[in-house]
């Protein structure tokens, strides 16, 4: 069955559905039938229930495997991998099938979706998305690289830091973000190089980024006083930090406590996956 095709999407759509039902199987039948059919009548006893209703998992996945409506394949996809189930391998499968999507905000959730689920085998099918001429797939797709760690990055994220190749202000500083995972020669002198940017924002990722390569707190934003010290510094790397990747984060506010509204979106911050400070950071 050829990718894109109707009989794969059929397919796909039914493997994702056996994760689903084994999910349900392993919570144990009979219960979750009874806990299905209680927020089913809860539901329906609801004034509110036709603005709170949420789509299932075997919808989701449905969605996400729809071969004739991208949006239905975005927001599929975008339920399935914000799920505590997301990470399934089906799943996995599905976000590396949908890098080469048609549309552009499927490629960018599933470039969001491997960065949260993926694998340091994943960053060669990202990376390419950063070149892409759509917005949104090269920030997701640099916004997934700060989550995961492998080499092959460096090289494409280094080119976002170029403003003659990234005209968007917000897709150099993630990139700047994402290569302070890297100490390499070649990733402390583009960041240094980015303290020039034109846009606050990427000068201040880059400084970010430049302080856990270094240890250096000393130096602020001030590009020349870098390139002296990296030109004087025998171990550039001597005082690295643990690299860890920006997440959302904020204080619940007055509405969060308003009955039926959803939790706050707060993520954990962690290091990308397949990071280690390894023998070399001092070198």
């Amino acid at each position: 069955m050829a990718p894109g095709s109707e009989a794969y999407a059929v397919n796909t759509a039914q493997s994702l559905l056996i994760v689903v039902l084994a999910g349900v199987a392993a919570c144990g039948l009979p219960g979750c039938l009874k806990s299905e059919m209680r927020r089913q009548m809860a539901e329906q006893n609801s004034v509110l229930a036709p603005l709170f209703k949420q789509t299932s998992p075997a919808e989701a996945a449905l969605w996400a495997s729809d071969p004739h409506d991208a949006d239905k394949r975005a927001r599929g996809m975008n339920l399935l991998a914000n799920a505590p189930f997301g990470g399934a391998e089906a799943y996995l499968n599905l976000y590396r099938e949908r890098i080469k999507d048609d549309s552009a905000p499927v490629r960018a959730v599933a470039a969001r979706s491997l960065g949260l689920h993926g694998s340091p085998d994943d960053v060669p099918l990202i990376a390419p998305l950063l070149s892409q001429e759509a917005v949104i797939v090269r920030l997701e797709a640099a916004r997934a690289l700060q989550r995961l760690h492998n080499p092959e990055a460096v090289g494409p994220l280094i080119q976002r830091l170029d403003i003659a190749r990234e005209p968007e202000a917000q897709v150099r500083a993630e990139a700047a973000g994402a290569l302070g995972q890297y100490a390499e020669g070649r990733s402390l002198q583009a960041l240094i190089a980015a303290l020039g940017d034109a846009s606050l924002v990427v000068n201040s990722s880059a400084y970010e980024s430049l302080k856990t390569l270094t240890g250096n707190d000393e130096l602020g934003m001030d590009r020349k006083s870098w390139t002296q010290w990296s030109k004087a510094a025998d171990k550039p790397f001597a005082g690295r930090r643990v690299y860890v990747y920006p997440v959302f984060s904020r204080e619940s506010r007055w509405l969060d406590y308003v009955p039926f509204a959803p939790p706050v979106p707060n993520e954990t911050a962690s290091t990308p996956a397949g990071f280690t400070l390894d023998a070399k950071a001092g070198k």
